[in-house]
């Protein structure tokens, strides 16, 4: 049996959180222990796929850890950090589960991640899919599997918040317009009215007149601050109140609920006493493009399931970006909505969680039983 080992591990909101270059630590120092792999194996743990894989001794065959196959016994399982690692000890490929095609999507959209933030002008989907190597209607939902987004939608947030960054320089509207990509200020005042909850002269001006309604509620897990524009919500967290809120939009205009988010709130202390059944809600978040890829990975993280922090970093096609990815997980303005209690560390403890390790916990138990 071979014992691996791994070390606790965690796209871009500011120069100073850049991870310092290092050396990567070899793909064995990164995998699990022997008994998380089996536990994974009998979960058939889907977050687990890509950080390891299962061979058998009995039959010759390596497997990822969600294979739908039945099961072999225990000391028949040895486990490896990647596919070439099994072949290289004398296992092939199981043809059910297919785990080498893992670690290429994987790659494909980390290249189309960095394609897209690459590039002066939008690219079409077969332009991107030529790019990475795959057929543009499979990589389309390849790419929105990991990062909960279309390609087009995620060029679309780059830019918008591209122009929040060129805004918040200083400058005229119609420079900052221009420098984020766009060919025109009418695509750009859409992609702000969409993105960024107001035009870009309102968010140069921190907000100014802009209505935020919000309301306390009760839960199972403390009172939570529910705030809203007329796009969509703003802030999602536990112990906050209207002081909290002034605090952080100080140009807007704070009123309490009307009915409409009366209606949002109610939808979100059911998410919080039923996690695991997920929502659609409408949302007005703020952030850089980095920011905003991150909350997308997490968006896409399958209620019950859980990832670490550089599963996310990779999913992102940021994989040495892992401590600015804990830190726009500790950014997430929406708690729940976007579910950053589905982040652990690389060795399976909790980490960080804005509002107490004591919610992360019982959020992620509520989920585990459905």
């Amino acid at each position: 049996m071979n014992q691996m080992t791994r070390p606790a591990t965690t796209l871009d909101s500011a120069p100073d959180l850049r991870p310092v270059p290092a050396a990567s630590p070899s793909p064995a120092a990164r995998m699990p222990t022997d008994d998380a792999c089996w536990a994974a194996f009998l979960a058939r743990d889907r977050a687990m796929d890509g950080q390891f894989v299962g061979a058998v001794t009995s039959t010759g065959i390596y497997c990822k850890p969600s294979c739908a196959a039945r099961h072999p016994r225990r000391e028949n399982m040895c486990f490896y950090p990647d596919s070439a690692a099994a072949r290289a000890a004398g296992f092939r490929a199981c043809l059910r589960c297919r785990p080498d095609e893992q670690g290429r999507d994987v790659a494909a959209v980390g290249a189309a991640l960095a394609l897209i933030a690459a590039a002066d002008t939008p690219l079409s989907l077969d332009a991107i899919a030529a790019h990475v190597g795959y057929a543009p209607h499979h990589f389309h939902r390849l790419f929105k599997r990991a990062t909960g987004l279309t390609p087009a939608a995620h060029a679309r947030a780059l830019r918008a918040a591209r122009l929040a960054n060129a805004l918040d320089s200083g400058g005229s509207v119609t420079d900052a317009i221009y420098a984020a990509g766009y060919n025109a200020p009418s695509r750009a005042y859409a992609d702000a009215a969409r993105h960024l909850g107001m035009t870009p002269s309102a968010w140069r001006d921190g907000g100014r007149g802009v209505t935020i309604r919000y309301r306390v509620a009760p839960s199972s897990l403390g009172p939570i601050l529910v705030a809203a524009t007329a796009k969509g919500l703003v802030r999602i967290a536990f112990d906050e109140g209207e002081a909290d809120l002034r605090r952080r939009f100080p140009h807007a205009d704070i009123l309490p609920a009307d009915r409409a988010l009366d209606v949002l709130t109610d939808q979100v202390v059911a998410l919080a006493e039923t996690p695991a059944r997920g929502a659609s809600l409408p949302m007005d978040v703020q952030g850089t493009a980095f920011q905003q890829a991150v909350w997308s990975a997490l968006r896409a993280i399958p209620p019950g399931e859980t990832r670490t922090y550089k599963q996310v970093a990779d999913a992102i096609g940021r994989p040495s970006a892992i401590r600015a990815a804990g830190t726009a997980c500790g950014d997430n303005p929406l708690a729940l909505l976007v579910p950053c209690h589905r982040v652990l560390r690389a060795d399976g403890t909790l980490g960080g969680y804005a509002w107490g390790l004591d919610r992360k916990a019982r959020l992620l138990e509520r989920e585990r039983k459905g």
